[in-house]
C-alpha cells in the first residue's frame, strides 16, 4: 500500500500580514497530481489542517475542493491538531462517503477505518489533538479515577484503545495518525504550545508496537526514533523565517505486506523564498542583493543615521519586503531581551513581565497562580473553538 503522509496545513495563515492562501492552493493542486500520478492508495492527513479554529471562508472551500478533488482517485483520512476546531472540522463527518474519513472523537479513537490492498486490509486509527483536560476523564480506564494530566497520559490511554482493538485483529497492518508533540523531535518557532499542566511532551514508547505513525504538530519533517516508523511529515511551507532553511516535502510511505515501511520524501514546490538580508541602505541601492528581489525579506538597514525614506527605498528593490527594521551596525552592545515566539512558555513570559514591571521575580506562590491563570484561559480557548 502506498501513503502520503501530509499535515499541518494551517490554511488560512499569514505570514507577518501576507495572505498565504493563494500559495497554499498551489501546494493543493500540485498535492493532487502527486496522488495521481505516484498512484496513491491514502492520503491521511495530522492535523492543523486550519490555522484556526474559526477559519476563513475562503480556507473552508479551498479544503472542501481538494477533498473532492482526492477522492476521485484516493481515501483520505484526516485529524484535527490543537489549531483546528474538532467540532468544525468534523461537521457531516457521519454523511462523507468512505473515501473520506474525518475522524475527530476521542471516544473512537479505537475503531480504524479500513482500507484494503491485495495483501490485506490496513486499519488506520486516528487520534486527534487530545486536550488532557478535555479528556483525561473520558479516556480513563477506571470510572472516577481519571489520567495523569499531561499529553503523554491521555494519548497513552488513546493508543491503548487502539492495541486493544489490534488485538482482535491478527494480522492486520497498522496506521496511527496523530496530533502532538513526541519526545525527541526538534520544534520550530511557529508551533503552537500545547502544554498543560507542564507536560506537554508524549513518549516515543506510547506508539510501540504500530507499523507506521504519521505524526502532525511539528512542521519541520523528521524521523523520530532510530528508524523510519514514527514521523513527521512537517508542514508545506514555511510559516516562519525561523523556517525559512527548512526543506518542505510530503512523505509517501511503501507499507509491504509484513507491515515494513520503505520512506520517501518528495519536496514540496517552494512558491517564495524567505530570506534575511542585512546590510548598509547603499548595499540596498547597489544591486548586491538584487538575486533576492523575488523573495520574502526580512531587511535590516545598517546605517549609523537612520536614511531618509528608508521604508520606501527598501520596498523599491524589495517590493516583497515583509519586515524593514533599521539595526545601527555600531549600536553598542546590550543585553538582549528574550525574544518572545510562538513557542514560548506563556507562563515564563508572564514571569518575564512580572520580573520587568516590578524589578523583581515572581516568587513560587506568584508563579503558581500564573500558571492557573494561563491553563484556565487556554482551556476555556478551547471550548469556546469547540462550540
Amino acid at each position: 500500500m502506498r501513503i502520503l503522509h501530509t499535515g499541518d496545513w494551517h490554511l488560512g495563515r499569514t505570514l507577518l500580514g501576507a495572505d498565504l492562501l493563494e500559495h497554499q492552493a498551489a501546494f493543493l493542486d500540485w498535492l493532487v497530481d502527486l496522488v495521481r500520478d505516484r498512484g496513491v492508495d491514502l492520503v491521511v492527513v495530522a492535523g492543523d489542517v486550519y490555522d484556526r479554529a474559526i477559519p476563513p471562508v475562503d480556507a473552508v472551500r479551498m479544503l472542501s475542493r481538494v477533498l473532492e478533488r482526492l477522492a476521485e482517485t484516493t481515501t483520505v483520512v484526516l485529524t484535527p491538531g490543537n489549531h483546528d476546531s474538532a467540532a468544525r472540522l468534523g461537521f457531516g463527518a457521519g454523511v462523507m462517503g468512505h473515501r473520506v474519513r474525518i475522524l475527530t472523537e476521542p471516544l473512537h479513537v479505537g475503531e480504524p477505518v479500513l482500507v484494503d490492498d491485495p495483501d490485506g486490509p490496513v486499519a488506520v486509527y486516528g487520534i486527534p489533538y487530545l486536550h488532557p483536560d478535555l479528556t483525561r476523564h473520558a479516556l480513563a480506564a477506571v470510572p472516577d479515577e481519571p489520567l495523569a494530566r499531561s499529553h503523554h497520559a491521555v494519548v497513552q490511554a488513546a493508543t491503548d484503545r487502539i492495541r486493544a482493538d489490534l488485538d482482535g485483529r491478527p494480522g492486520t497492518r497498522s496506521i496511527v495518525v496523530a496530533h502532538a508533540f513526541v519526545g525527541g523531535a526538534d520544534p520550530s518557532d511557529s508551533e503552537q504550545d500545547i502544554r498543560v499542566g507542564g507536560v506537554d511532551r508524549v513518549a516515543e514508547s506510547v506508539f510501540a508496537g504500530f507499523d507506521y505513525v504519521a505524526l502532525g504538530h511539528l512542521h519541520g519533517p523528521q524521523r523520530v526514533g532510530t528508524d523510519d516508523r514514527v514521523r513527521y511529515a512537517g508542514s508545506p511551507l514555511a510559516f516562519s523565517f525561523g523556517e525559512r532553511h527548512q526543506r518542505k516535502s510530503v512523505t509517501l510511505v511503501d507499507l509491504d505486506a509484513a507491515g515494513t515501511v520503505a520512506v520517501e520524501l518528495v519536496p514540496a514546490p517552494v512558491p517564495r523564498r524567505l530570506v534575511d538580508v542585512r546590510g548598509s541602505i547603499d548595499d540596498v541601492e547597489s544591486g548586491a542583493f538584487r538575486a533576492d528581489a523575488d523573495a520574502w525579506v526580512r531587511v535590516a538597514v545598517t546605517d549609523t543615521v537612520h536614511p531618509e525614506r528608508m521604508y520606501a527605498r527598501v520596498k523599491d528593490h524589495f517590493p516583497h519586503a515583509l519586515a524593514i527594521t533599521h539595526e545601527p551596525a555600531d549600536r553598542p552592545a546590550t543585553t538582549a531581551a528574550r525574544a518572545v515566539t510562538a513557542t514560548s512558555d506563556p507562563v515564563e513570559v508572564a514571569a518575564d513581565f512580572v520580573a520587568f514591571a516590578t524589578g523583581g521575580a515572581p516568587d513560587d506562590d506568584e508563579r503558581s497562580v500564573l500558571t492557573e491563570a494561563y491553563e484556565a484561559a487556554a482551556l476555556a480557548l478551547q471550548r469556546d473553538g469547540d462550540r
